[in-house]
């Protein structure tokens, strides 16, 4: 399984305007070879490099269907649930660093069920779910840093 994005490349700068200091759009995600026997797809962000905790969730959606190819802000297949993120809402919460550069990484996961579960479960709920599911992922990373709110893109 694959997942890419045109708007930024893996392990590189992602722009202002995925960030909350930007426009806290959500970037497009291309997915590609998902397995055969996947039931549903699951997305998370998460930055492993937040100060305070076991990381920052900034995204968490699940039961996608496994045909979907391409996720962006203007869309996200109707039976997809967004889930509750660190931040405390629903959907889409971009990167804020308090300082240095976070790595933001986009994990899609092919699992072998649909979770239906509640969009206010916390997402280390929603990973714990997810886990026992896992047929196959992939992760693309994005980097954003508290300086790259001077960036004019």
């Amino acid at each position: 399984m694959k997942v890419s994005s045109p708007a930024f490349n893996d392990n590189s700068k992602m722009p202002k305007i995925y960030s909350r200091f930007g426009g806290n759009q959500r970037p497009p995600l291309i997915i590609s070879d998902v397995p055969d026997e996947a039931q549903s797809l699951a997305i998370i962000c998460f930055d492993p490099d937040a100060p305070f905790g076991d990381g920052f969730y900034h995204w968490v959606v699940w039961d996608i269907p496994p045909d979907t190819t391409e996720v962006t802000n203007g869309y996200l297949p109707e039976d997809a649930t967004e889930g509750i993120t660190s931040w405390g809402s629903l959907g889409y919460g971009g990167p804020q660093p308090p300082f240095g550069t976070h790595r933001y990484q986009f994990t899609v996961y092919a699992l072998d069920t649909t979770l239906g579960l509640h969009p206010k479960t916390k997402p280390k709920k929603v990973y714990q779910a997810i886990t026992p599911h896992i047929i196959d992922k992939a992760t693309l990373t994005g980097k954003f840093g508290a300086l790259d709110i001077f960036d004019m893109r």
